[in-house]
């Protein structure tokens, strides 16, 4: 017995102590299940608003305690509010902790009354409750929900994906498992057909209870959409609100709401693009996103490791983007590549010339040829074609190990009669000395594409004879020079690789005349991805297409840093044991298996393996027509869009009905699935058929031997396989698999052991014979692995790469949003101040250059040296930067007390005159420089006397500067993972050049961020001007004649009126004796007890001036305060 058996008899294996963990909690489920199937349907619902609010109580203490910090802290010192900051995030770290206590605890119940929620729903066509307003307001948005009285009722009937559904599921033992798997922040790995939708329920439901928001993640928005309608119900039945954020716009009310749901459906991309616009904006109402708390992601694989290969950027225009090279030396790039293949296809006619000879020393040269060949054009089907004889791949190989041998070192003896050389492997290009020449042309300088020996030069340049200002001068000209050819050999390098490496329905297709990227795991269109560092204007050159102006990043995440972000994450899907090890490596997320409902009844078949494609699609096209003949569906899986339509075509030749799906019809996908299980259907479907799709069969169907999944090529993951696999033989159905190979296949060619190609040879088979065994298919499974190691290192060097990113992405943002939400504010402008105070100490007390202190001090703090040339040399730095930070805030405060000073006569005299009026009120602000105009809530810069007017200037500027900078350092940070790159070629590490540089980038940009931020902020005044006493004696007395002259005009204007009034009255007399008015008259009984007979007056219409409209004097005052007074 091995030590390794020894320690799993001892232990169990892995699954038998997964299977022991959550055991216990099934149990438990199982056991208060009968107790809640007892409960009427309001009870029912009472109970979950029960354990909502149990779940509340929890934590109020810990809830009451922040409030009650938080309630006083802005009248609180700046430097008093750090530590109460402090003691807030602590408690709310107490809080996320003891949620996930309590949840634990309710987890039996709540899982139960999921359970039977479900239970209900499959069993009655109606569910009745009594309503509530959250009912009524459901009935007033769906169909499913309708009011009768003062009954809620529920169908169990409803619209999702397009077509209706009748609920008719209920949770399974294992399914319960796999619940508990998920809510414990781990993966669930769950066969096809053993209902992961359903199963995410569970811990959905739970997590939602919180209130703290749940997200489900899926790979794409059709699925997004469709769950969220299909499940939704459940949820909705327990008071719980569910929204998709693929339903709606980007930074609209209606993305903000759903959000604010409790369950919250959406895809990964627009979940990371989400975060990455809430950090741009400029108010809190746009922001959508609240805190990230729990998240379950479908198809965890498919997300977190194929989907996290490309970054997410937001990008924007560059100025002259329009401006790039890709176009104009195409022309130099299909020479070379041209010149390359036909050089190639001679090579090889030589070679099978020399290598059929019987002479040894030409046999010799003949294998140098091939090899050569192969170094140049590995993708030539002539080539590719040849090594699939018998014994030429060995040989080959052979040759390999020689030029291999002694670190390379005769490897230039194979490649100096190239023009570029190809390694498809490591996926770079190369250009040899005859590339160049032939690149270069007739051009003047023959070193055109040539990078130049930066270091060399710039050494050079110390031994140059001259002024300082001359050797400044030849830097500058050295370092423009490389700069341009640095642009240029990129270029060049990025149009080799899109002619040599990247083939059109491979791994891209165009469509109204753009590049659009194919996912190679999923075979769908990666809508809106482009490739990276030029590369997609490389394809749009070389496809002739319209190409794209270059843009710089405004904003860019990976996925693995966005999911790293949520408290907890889990994921579902039916294959992630192959990436255990990377899924516990970044994301710290084990992979527990969950036992199938039903015993699987697929027959997996080893692989048949064929020397040639041809005679492999032959034999595929062969085994069509008997399992078709036979009464059985067949789903035929590809690896590229190319492949799809070659099968497509010889299955048309043969009269064989089939449909097809791939990047380039994927609107049918839901169609094509729904008629692949019917009798004899053939479906030839890229790998997008391994996903998120349930093939069901009839009865006929199953009795014929179910669905017959062909696979026609190798993936270079297993996960792929698997996936194709595993749509055959759900729940137990019968089933089968095979995977059909060549030795021209790309796994095959480039990974996969030189022994079957010698066996092969050594049996001596002849063309259309077939090799099967399971050892040959262990050793097809090996070569996987090798391509996911290498894939799996990509990944991980991309993740370095952005962990750099990240560390000060976190910096920024969280800066970003204290500054936005303006809590913090006040404690971050202190941080600031004293951060530049400690960079100014370390900047001269060095040096001890006390004029460059002074002029350094004027320019950021606004101050006068607080210091003698003396003590400041006799300080230390420590010392020197806290006594400037004590004098710069005291400097500071001082400035934001005068500027509320001079703010509140202002803003009490608009509030109380005109408060009615307006809401919020636009501030001038400036530093000296130019002008800033600050908006602030009038009622909040009246009740806060002014304060908060400082607080908006400190949110306006620290965004401002955080923006400015931020954007600029990007920019700065793509160029430098750009330039990192040329390092390969001086044997060091980029990688470990980007940290250092980035490093130093990034401390450059906070402190030129925190002097911009300080020096403004020091210098911000409301403008006030100054009047002297003379101009205020002469307006004093410009204002009295004002007021006496409007006082004689309303003098007049009473007198007027009069008049008028009187004349009007006797005019009214006379027409009274005329006609008899009695029966318009009023009466109303006299003091004596008579009667006494009033005359109307006629109605004026006259404009009369309101209370509160300005006074007609001019003198700026409402009507009632100035010659309104009294009326």
């Amino acid at each position: 017995m091995g030590f390794n058996e020894f320690l799993t008899k001892l232990f169990g294996n892995k699954s038998q102590r997964d299977l022991k963990e959550i055991t216990p909690y099934v149990e438990k489920i199982k056991a208060v299940y009968p107790s809640i199937q007892q409960l009427s349907n309001d009870e029912l619902r009472k109970k979950v608003d029960d354990i909502k609010q149990h779940i509340q109580d929890y934590v109020a203490e810990e809830r009451a305690k922040v409030d009650k910090l938080r309630e006083g802290i802005d009248n609180k010192e700046l430097e008093e509010r750090e530590a109460i900051w402090a003691e807030v995030d602590k408690i709310e770290k107490e809080i996320t902790d003891k949620m996930e206590v309590v949840l634990e605890e309710v987890l039996p119940e709540v899982f139960a009354i999921m359970k039977d929620t479900a239970r209900r729903f499959t069993e009655n066509p109606e569910v009745v409750v009594t309503a509530n307003d959250f009912d009524r307001d459901l009935a007033a948005r769906f169909d499913f929900v309708r009011i009768e009285d003062d009954k809620a009722i529920y169908a169990n009937h409803w619209m999702a994906g397009g077509s209706e559904i009748t609920w008719n599921m209920v949770h399974y033992d294992v399914q319960l498992f796999g619940g508990v798997v998920m809510h414990k922040g781990k993966i669930a790995e769950m066969a096809t057909g053993e209902g992961k939708t359903l199963v995410a329920t569970l811990p959905v439901f739970l997590n939602a209870l919180t209130r703290n928001g749940v997200h489900v993640v899926t790979v794409n928005d059709y699925l997004s959409k469709r769950d969220s309608e299909w499940m939704g119900p459940l949820y909705m039945f327990h008071g719980l609100s569910v929204d998709c954020i693929d339903k709606h716009q980007p930074n609209s009310d209606a993305r903000r709401r759903a959000y604010m749901a409790d369950i919250t459906f959406g895809t990964n991309n627009e979940f990371g693009f989400d975060y990455l616009r809430d950090n741009m904006a400029t108010s809190p109402k746009d922001l959508v996103q609240r805190k990230h708390n729990y998240a379950i992601v479908d198809e965890v694989d498919s997300v977190l490791i194929d989907d996290a290969r490309t970054p997410l950027i937001i990008s924007g225009p560059i100025p002259r983007g329009e401006e790039q090279l890709f176009e104009l030396f195409r022309p130099n790039v299909e020479i070379v590549v041209n010149a390359q293949k036909d050089l190639c296809q001679k090579l090889l006619i030589e070679a099978k010339k020399k290598m059929a000879s019987s002479d040894p020393k030409e046999v010799e040269e003949g294998n140098i040829q091939l090899y050569r060949t192969y170094k140049g054009f590995p993708k030539s089907k002539a080539l590719i074609k040849f090594l699939s004889e018998p014994g030429v791949k060995a040989q080959m190989l052979k040759t390999e190990e020689y030029f291999m041998s002694e670190n390379m070192r005769h490897m230039h003896e194979a490649t100096d009669e190239l023009y570029l050389v190809i390694d498809e492997k490591n996926n770079s290009v190369e250009l040899t000395d005859k590339g160049i020449d032939l690149l270069t042309g007739s051009s003047d300088d023959p070193q055109f594409f040539v990078l130049p020996d930066i270091a060399t030069e710039l050494s050079q340049l110390d031994h140059f004879q001259g002024t300082d200002e001359e050797k400044q001068a030849k830097k500058d000209q050295i370092l423009a020079n490389y700069s341009v050819k640095s642009e240029r050999v990129h270029t060049i390098n990025q149009l080799l690789k899109a002619y040599t490496l990247f083939e059109k329905d491979d791994e891209y297709v165009v469509m109204d005349n753009k590049v659009m990227i194919v996912d190679e795991q999923t075979g769908r269109i990666m809508d809106g991805r482009r490739y990276s560092d030029g590369l997609h204007q490389a394809i749009e050159a070389k496809e002739r297409v319209k190409v794209e102006a270059a843009t710089q990043t405004f904003a860019t995440i990976t996925l693995q840093n966005y999911f790293r972000m949520y408290h907890k994450l889990s994921g579902m899907t039916g294959t992630a044991e192959t990436e255990a090890g990377e899924f516990w490596d970044i994301y710290k997320l084990d992979v527990v298996v969950i036992p199938t409902n039903r015993p699987i009844a697929r027959i997996d078949m080893n692989d048949r393996i064929y020397k040639t494609k041809r005679e492999k699609y032959s034999a595929v096209i062969e085994e069509i027509v008997q399992l078709t003949q036979a009464g059985r569906p067949v789903l035929v899986g590809t690896t590229s869009v190319e492949i799809s339509e070659l099968l497509s075509r010889m299955l048309t030749l043969r009269k064989i009905k089939h449909n097809v799906l791939n990047a380039k019809l994927h609107q049918k996908e839901a169609e094509i699935v729904a008629l692949a299980g019917q009798s004899s259907t053939v479906t030839i479907a890229t790998n997008m058929a391994g996903r998120g799709t349930d093939i069901k069969l009839s009865p006929e169907v199953k009795a014929a031997g179910g669905l017959a999944i062909i696979g026609t090529e190798r993936h270079e993951s297993r996960r792929v396989d698997r996936q194709l696999r595993g749509r055959a033989g759900r729940q137990g159905d019968p089933g089968s698999s095979v995977f059909f190979v060549s030795l021209e296949d790309n796994l095959m060619r480039l990974f996969a052991s030189e022994k079957i190609a010698g066996l092969m040879d050594k049996l001596g088979f002849k063309e259309g014979e077939v090799l099967e065994h399971s050892m040959l298919s262990k050793s097809v499974e090996r070569a996987q692995k090798k391509v996911e190691e290498n894939n799996f290192g990509i990944r991980k060097r991309l993740l370095e790469y952005d962990d750099v990113m990240n560390s000060q992405r976190n910096v920024v943002y969280t800066r970003r949003r204290h500054a936005l939400m303006g809590e913090r504010i006040g404690l971050d402008v202190l941080n600031t101040i004293y951060d530049t105070s400690l960079a100014i100490a370390e900047q001269f007390a060095d040096t001890l250059d006390y004029e460059g202190f002074k002029l350094e001090l004027f320019k950021t703090f606004a101050l006068e040296a607080p210091f003698t040339e003396d003590e400041f040399k006799s300080m230390k730095q420590a010392e020197l930067g806290d006594k400037l930070f004590d004098v710069a805030l005291k400097a500071y405060k001082q400035r934001m007390d005068r500027m509320s000073q001079v703010a509140s006569p202002v803003i009490k005299q608009v509030f109380e005159n005109q408060g009615a009026m307006y809401e919020n009120i636009m501030i001038p602000i400036t530093d000296g420089k130019r002008m800033y105009n600050i908006s602030c809530n009038l009622k909040e810069a009246y009740d806060t006397d002014c304060k908060i007017i400082v607080k908006s200037f400190q949110k306006s500027i620290v965004l401002h500067t955080i923006d400015e900078a931020w954007k600029e350092h990007l920019r700065e940070m793509d160029e430098l993972r750009h330039s990192v790159q040329n390092a390969s070629y001086e044997h060091k590490d980029p990688l470990l050049i980007y940290k250092l540089e980035s490093y130093n980038l990034f401390k450059n940009m906070v402190d030129t961020m925190n002097r911009k931020t300080v020096a403004i902020l020091m210098r911000g005044q409301i403008p006030v001007r100054e009047v002297s006493e003379e101009e205020r004696k002469e307006i004093e007395a410009r204002r009295a004649a004002m007021q006496a002259q409007a006082l004689a005009q309303q003098a007049a204007a009473i007198q007027a009126a009069a008049e008028e009034r009187q004349r009007i009255q006797i005019e009214q007399a006379k027409e009274e004796e005329r006609e008899d008015m009695s029966r318009y008259r009023a009466e109303k009984p006299g003091m004596d007890g008579g009667e006494s007979h009033v005359t109307r007056e006629p109605i004026r219409s006259e404009k009369r001036v309101g209370r509160n409209d300005p006074c007609p004097c001019g003198s700026g005052k409402k009507y009632k305060n100035c010659h309104g007074q009294g009326l």
